[in-house]
């Protein structure tokens, strides 16, 4: 089996990468798993009623309280990890990772008392994760808005 068969095989995930600006500066939303208290991305497993984009804005919204304006959240890229089901048995994923700019924050969200959440440089954000291909998606998205904010 190549590479690219595996990719097909492999359950897939959608995250939600939430930014606000703030007096010139790019922060990201991280909020911990409700398991491990892990700092990572809002994410889910896909449903078949709705696209990846939707799902990544349902995520945000279940896990971390994310309001939005109606601009469409935008694919940059993805990551893989592995996630440890209930048989002990860890199963590679690969999560795509949703760009939603303009994040605001409930006061009030389903899974408020599951989970933390905190508001973040894409910088500590990147120190802040376990998994390597997250750690770059996170720092490359410093590079892309570079020429955005001031510094």
């Amino acid at each position: 089996m190549n590479n690219s068969e595996d990719k097909a095989k492999q359950p897939l995930q959608a995250a939600a990468l939430c930014l606000k600006h703030h007096r010139g500066k790019l922060y990201v939303l991280m909020i911990t798993s409700r398991k491990t208290k892990r700092w990572i991305l809002p994410k889910g497993w896909l449903e078949k009623d709705k696209t990846e984009a939707e799902v990544a804005l349902m995520e945000a919204r279940e896990e971390a309280g994310v309001i939005t304006d109606s601009t469409s959240p935008v694919l940059i890229g993805s990551y893989h990890y592995f996630k440890s089901l209930r048989s002990a048995q860890a199963v590679p994923l690969e999560v795509n990772v949703y760009r939603i700019a303009s994040c605001t924050l409930a006061k009030r969200y389903p899974e408020k008392k599951q989970r933390q959440r905190k508001w973040v440089s894409l910088k500590k954000a990147a120190k802040m994760v376990d998994e390597q291909s997250l750690k770059r998606l996170l720092l490359a998205q410093i590079e892309s808005d570079e020429g955005t904010v001031g510094n």
